[in-house]
Formats: structure tokens, C-alpha cells, sequence
């Protein structure tokens, strides 16, 4: 268990911080970590992930090694991710809305779903922040392609969890671990919210290998730029001066990015064209 004591460090910074880690397991990818946080109020949650990334930094520099939430910092390994699990309470009772009197399924669980499907590719910009975000979006790679949605489908870019009734969620897939939780959260939530109000339903539920589909998510992030500037919709949830600052220093790195002429171009291009 090479990393034990980094794992070790981890769960006692949490502990002083009073940060409750539901679990830590090996991931599919090299060095590769996952770790659960234990569901709650979604601003505490954002809070304890923006110092939880800074906690598990401090832990590996201790220990002479350091940790990125890179979106892709391998290639041809899986991309990390920041899977976000929705469910919305009644703020008098705290019955959650997603399930019915009876322990079905509401109309405000299939409207959120719906709501992520019709809204989520404006907020992939939110989600996927830099160029390197849309690395992970890779057919058959750990990663979502589209946004389809089904039960206990780890394929889908929406997943509805195994649970019990007062535990129906939905999983949005889609967010890097590179994003801005606050914004991260924020911006999937308003995805679902007008969802709800718009009253809008989702497809068929999806069977089967979602890989197999077609993408319909931004594959890079000047085009998810695009369409996160024509989502009036969302604006009006997020805060149309934040969408407007927020698209302005996001396509001030794109531009700066595209100025660089990158190893794969000299390799494939320079001699060969």
C-alpha cells in the first residue's frame, strides 16, 4: 500500500478540521484516489472540498510526493472527476422531493433529470473550466460522452444511484475535479432547478452502454463558451454579471491557450506539411 501514509495523514487532517470522509478507495487510474464526502448542505460541502484539495496537497508534500485534481494529468488513463449526488428537500418538512407519499417516483425527480439534459451542455463551461477539462469526456474511459440518464449506469452522464426512498438522488457525472466546487454546485443545481420550474421532461430512460451512443456534451472549451453565452435561462439562476465576467476570463485563457503551439503539432506538422 504505497500511499497508506499519505491515506493515514489525510483522514487526520480531516478529523481536526472536522471534515467527515464517508470513504477512500484505489481508483482505476495510476495513483488514482477516490473519496467520498458525506452528503449535506451543498455551501458546507463546497467549503469542505475547496479545503479538503488544499488537506490532501499538505499531506502528500509530507510525505515527498504531490497530488493534482488535474482533470487528465495521464493519457490513456481516466480522468478525475467531481460526481455530484442532487436530491432537494421540503425546507418545513424534510421529505424529499423526489419521492411520492408512497415511495415513488415524483414528477420533480424526472423535471430535474430533465432539467439537467436540457440545460447541462450551456453549464458544461462551469464544470469543465479549462482546456485540459475536456480530456476526460473519452468513449469507454471512465468518463460521460452524453447525457443520457438510468439506473445504476456508471455509462450515462446521469446516474440514479441504488437507495432507499429518502435517499433518491441523481448523480451528475459530468463535473471535473479541476472545477470551482461553489460554481461546480451552483450551476448543476440551476440546471435541475429549471428543470423543475420549466416542468421539463427528461428521454426514455436509457439501457444498456451509453458509450455506444453519440456525444452531445462541448468536447472543447471554446465551444462550451459559446453556449454557456446564449443560456439566458441560466444566467438568470447564476446571476447574468457573473456570467458575463465569468465568460470573459475564461476566453482570456482559451485565447492565450490556442498562442501556444503545442509537442503533438511540431511532431505531426512541422516537417510533414
Amino acid at each position: 500500500d504505497e500511499f497508506g501514509p499519505v491515506i493515514d495523514d489525510i483522514y487526520d487532517f480531516a478529523e481536526a478540521q472536522g471534515f467527515e470522509i464517508d470513504g477512500i478507495t484505489q481508483e482505476g487510474g495510476a495513483g488514482q484516489l477516490e473519496i467520498n464526502l458525506r452528503h449535506g448542505d451543498p455551501i458546507k460541502l463546497a467549503d469542505e472540498v475547496f479545503f479538503f484539495k488544499r488537506l490532501i496537497r499538505e499531506a502528500a508534500l509530507r510525505h515527498n510526493c504531490f497530488a493534482t485534481f488535474m482533470a487528465k494529468p495521464i493519457a490513456d488513463e481516466p480522468g478525475s472527476a467531481m460526481h455530484i449526488h442532487h436530491s432537494v428537500l421540503d425546507l418545513e418538512t424534510g421529505h424529499n422531493l423526489f419521492s411520492g407519499p408512497q415511495g415513488g417516483e415524483t414528477d420533480a425527480f424526472y423535471h430535474f433529470i430533465g432539467g439537467l439534459q436540457k440545460h447541462m451542455p450551456a453549464a458544461i463551461a462551469v464544470l469543465a473550466p479549462y482546456v485540459n477539462s475536456y480530456r476526460r469526456y473519452v468513449r469507454d474511459h471512465a468518463a460521460p460522452i452524453n447525457l443520457e440518464w438510468g439506473r445504476d449506469n456508471r455509462t450515462t452522464g446521469i446516474r440514479i444511484p441504488l437507495s432507499d426512498t429518502q435517499s433518491r438522488r441523481v448523480e451528475n457525472r459530468l463535473a471535473g475535479m479541476d472545477c470551482n466546487p461553489y460554481l461546480g454546485i451552483a450551476a448543476s443545481l440551476a440546471c435541475g432547478y429549471l428543470g423543475m420550474m420549466q416542468e421539463v421532461r427528461p428521454s426514455k430512460q436509457f439501457r444498456g452502454d451509453a458509450y455506444e451512443g453519440e456525444g452531445d456534451i462541448p468536447r472543447v472549451l471554446g465551444q462550451a463558451l459559446d453556449m454557456f453565452d446564449e443560456a439566458k435561462d441560466l444566467h438568470g439562476v447564476l446571476g447574468a454579471e457573473f456570467a458575463r465576467v465569468y465568460s470573459i476570463v475564461k476566453r482570456t485563457e482559451y485565447e492565450e491557450f490556442l498562442q501556444v503551439i503545442s509537442p503533438w503539432e511540431r511532431e505531426h506538422l512541422l516537417l510533414n506539411v
